[in-house]
């Protein structure tokens, strides 16, 4: 914990390229398989999946989200959303890359110039990984948080990072800051640009190889090539932070699932655990089959929400619309606040069912509570419901800002 994260020398092979949404859920079905072979000592030893990272890398799946006139397959977003479920149910602190690195590229769609949108997404589908770091927000922001100052044609970036999200496996970081105008300026550069220091201090009970970390920004230049040309737009009603928030819950979505498919198979293959008086062994004990039953109802029931505010974000897309954007908005809030209830809420059935013994150290089943625990903080439901809450009794609309 603490150290510089360097970046690995490694040569990557050129990455396959995907041709449609089957073949993208099918490779990110092949992925999760393998990835979740070692997930659980990756997690408990805390070993870092560059590995696994660069396997992601090769797939093709960073690229999927690119537009159909820059060589990507432009999916669906409840497709992109099922893809990172996928992944997620396999090892979330992978799939977490992917929001992030969605995210990005997200933005650079809205704000990119052609000549930036071109040379950035033709760095995602060849298998470069972005990442993100954005200013602190609030009334009274930390006096080391980032701040810009112009210089020339370009700007002056210096401060601190909060804790940004798989920063440690980037290639490609864009930086979002307000300059001396309080005015948003998105830039992206290479990772290893002067004057960016990558923290290893990531030190979480949940997610712990997610590859988060703090940076520190020594007066890093952010030329005229570097700022995303139409970054004005960003302020504007965008999806930008929706798709964020979707291949969130997405992510729940796999925990959540996750944490079922451990809970039948350590009911199916445990003799030990207490059954009611009436039932031989575990499995025909009726009150742990209807638990089961409401678990997957519930998730079935989240995997139907996601899949509606992946329509939305796509009608919004093409028509880019205050309305459009506002209903996404809701949508998207209410699948990322039931994907988090039943996270929890299949991450506590575990224990519930399986009683003690499952509770063992060498088991690392708590990870699929920890994981969901620490997931959920990073954007409260609580939040959400006043969203909703307001825009129905008050007539508010959700904020505009397009980033956190």
């Amino acid at each position: 914990m603490g150290t510089v994260s360097q970046l690995h020398e490694r040569v990557r092979q050129p990455a396959h390229r995907i041709q449609s949404e089957e073949e993208a859920l099918d490779i990110g079905r092949s992925l999760a398989a393998g990835f979740a072979q070692q997930a659980s000592d990756r997690d408990i030893n805390r070993i870092l999946p560059y590995d696994e990272v660069e396997a992601l890398s090769r797939s093709g799946l960073l690229g999927i989200s690119v537009p159909s006139e820059h060589g990507g397959i432009d999916i669906s977003n409840c497709v992109l959303a099922e893809v990172i479920a996928v992944l997620a149910e396999a090892d979330p602190s992978i799939a977490q890359i992917l929001q992030t690195h969605f995210h990005v590229l997200e933005a650079v769609r809205i704000g990119g110039g052609e000549d930036q949108r071109a040379s950035l997404f033709d760095r995602a589908i060849i298998g470069d990984r972005f990442g993100a770091i954005f200013s602190e927000s609030g009334a009274n922001p930390d006096p080391d948080a980032l701040h810009l100052r112009s210089d020339g044609l370009g700007f002056r970036l210096n401060g601190r990072s909060s804790p940004s999200a798989s920063i440690l496996f980037s290639d490609w970081i864009a930086l979002f800051a307000p300059d001396e105008r309080k005015r948003l300026v998105a830039a992206v550069v290479p990772r290893d640009v002067d004057g960016i220091q990558i923290i290893d201090d990531w030190d979480s009970f949940g997610q712990r190889t997610s590859g988060n970390g703090t940076a520190i920004l020594h007066d890093v230049y952010l030329n005229a090539d570097a700022v995303l040309l139409h970054g004005e737009k960003l302020a504007r009603p965008t999806v930008i932070d929706c798709v964020s928030q979707l291949t969130h819950a997405g992510i729940n979505l796999g925990i959540a699932r996750s944490a079922l498919a451990a809970t039948m198979e350590f009911v199916r293959t445990q003799p030990g655990l207490s059954a009611s008086s009436n039932s031989k062994k575990a499995t025909d004990d009726p009150l742990t089959v209807t638990r089961i039953g409401e678990i997957a109802i519930r998730i079935e029931a989240a995997t139907a929400i996601i899949e509606r505010a992946g329509s939305k974000i796509d009608a919004a897309q093409i028509n880019l619309t205050e309305d459009h954007v506002v209903d996404a908005t809701l949508s998207v809030a209410a699948a990322q606040t039931i994907t988090a209830d039943i996270a929890m809420e299949a991450a506590n059935t575990l224990f519930d069912l399986a009683g003690t013994t499952s509770a063992r150290i060498g088991l690392n089943l708590d990870r699929h509570w920890r994981n969901a625990r620490i997931h959920t903080l990073h954007d409260p439901a609580r939040r959400k419901y006043n969203l909703v809450g307001n825009y129905h009794l008050n007539g508010l609309k959700p904020s505009k800002t397009s980033l956190p």
